[in-house]
């Protein structure tokens, strides 16, 4: 089986089912920080499926849909456009909202970063 990118219609039910898993907390910062999604370039990883569905900003920082380990990350981005860190966290995006919320009240996230392959 070949692997697809995640196509807008998938993301956006994806994005419904999440926003009703929601704690209260958890919808008030969605709802202030998300966008529409849009298609994002992440290089080298992001190359095969013309790039990642970024669904939210805050500051710095994207939420963004990584299609190929199928899970919600954070990275911060210097250029609109652009995700310059690549995470594989298979994180709920609620989780992932969680992580910033525990950012902005406590100045750390408990969600860990997994990264890119590395060679061995």
């Amino acid at each position: 089986m070949n692997w697809q990118p995640v196509s807008e219609s998938e993301l956006l039910d994806m994005l419904n089912h999440a926003e009703n898993r929601m704690t209260i907390d958890q919808l008030r910062l969605w709802e202030i920080i998300k966008i529409e999604p849009e298609k994002w370039q992440q290089h080298p990883f992001g190359n095969e499926g013309d790039g990642f569905w970024v669904v939210g900003i805050l500051g710095q920082l994207v939420i963004w849909f990584n299609d190929i380990e199928y899970g919600f990350n954070v990275s911060r981005y210097k250029q609109y456009g652009s995700i310059d860190q690549y995470w594989c966290n298979q994180d709920k995006l609620e989780w992932t909202v969680q992580s910033l919320l525990n950012m902005i009240e406590h100045g750390y996230s408990l969600s860990p970063k997994l990264s890119s392959p590395v060679k061995i």
